[in-house]
């Protein structure tokens, strides 16, 4: 079976997430981290992305990054694959080093992307490898916050852009800004669609983008479609039978929902929800001819 092709557009913003196999390690030491770092920047050079976080945790990394070409796929399968190579090299060992495909989630970067960034540099303090950002050196907490010099393959003056122009106040803010997301609610708690986290706005254009039929089999079947409206976005403020029954049409075979759960939601049998689904409801037998 092929694979489903990623969403990808020009200046998209994705969370990148990528595991080890069978929950492995992916880094043994800091040499390990370094070499993740160096073909970071070596990817983002090659195939032009920016870069705008990342946190290297034990078994699993964190990115978040925009692609002005729209070339994610291709600048991932670089970066997974250089590195895995260069790991089972260096530990002398065999096999697939990150667990299936990676994640990616599709992000609203005008409304999200500071939660995002956030999210990804408290990593190690919600795993309670340290209690304080700054206290984890494989992120870019320390380089945005002007801890330590940053790497010149990081994009951190947009992050920054939103607290001041002044660049050690924007700083300072920023620290407080990430301080405060201790208590902050995960970002990705009430996303109706857990892999684009946006405005309905945004869900609704990246639906119309890929015209409703791009799966992310990563996902659990109900995710699977993405930026696919809810039961009741589809049928809000129907008025009659006919815009019931085109609704039910569109939510069973546009946007893959179960005949159960369109029937739970609007107080119908599945078997009716079935029959108009396939256009037969209305459909009488013919009686034979005497």
């Amino acid at each position: 079976m092929a694979r489903p092709l990623r969403v990808e557009y020009s200046n998209a913003l994705y969370h990148i997430v990528a595991r080890g196999n069978a929950s492995q390690e992916i880094f043994l030491n800091d040499k390990d981290r370094k070499m993740f770092l160096y073909w970071l920047k070596d990817v983002s050079q090659f195939h032009n992305i920016i870069c705008h976080a990342y946190c290297l945790m034990d078994n699993h990394y964190h990115l978040l990054i925009e692609t002005p070409e729209a070339n994610l796929s291709r600048a991932i399968r670089d970066l997974n694959g250089n590195y895995s190579q260069w790991f089972n090299t260096h530990h002398t060992r065999i096999g697939h080093l990150f667990q299936g495909r990676y994640k990616a989630y599709l992000i609203e970067k005008e409304t999200y992307l500071l939660e995002v960034a956030r999210y990804i540099v408290l990593n190690p303090v919600r795993a309670g490898m340290v209690d304080k950002p700054k206290n984890y050196k494989w992120s870019s907490y320390n380089a945005t916050a002007g801890i330590t010099k940053t790497p010149d393959w990081l994009e951190k003056d947009w992050l920054l852009s939103n607290f001041s122009k002044n660049k050690k106040i924007a700083q300072m803010e920023y620290c407080r800004f990430v301080k405060d997301g201790f208590t902050h609610q995960n970002p990705y708690k009430d996303v109706q669609n857990s892999f684009i986290l946006g405005s309905p706005q945004f869900v609704h254009w990246i639906w119309e983008k890929t015209n409703g039929s791009e799966e992310q089999k990563e996902f659990p079947r109900e995710e699977r479609i993405v930026g696919r409206p809810s039961l009741e976005e589809i049928f809000y403020n129907i008025r009659t039978k006919k815009e019931r029954n085109e609704a039910i049409i569109f939510a069973r075979l546009r946007c893959g929902y179960l005949t159960t759960e369109i029937g739970k939601h609007i107080g119908l049998d599945r078997a009716v929800v079935g029959r108009i689904s396939r256009g037969t409801h209305n459909i009488k037998k013919s009686k034979k001819s005497p």
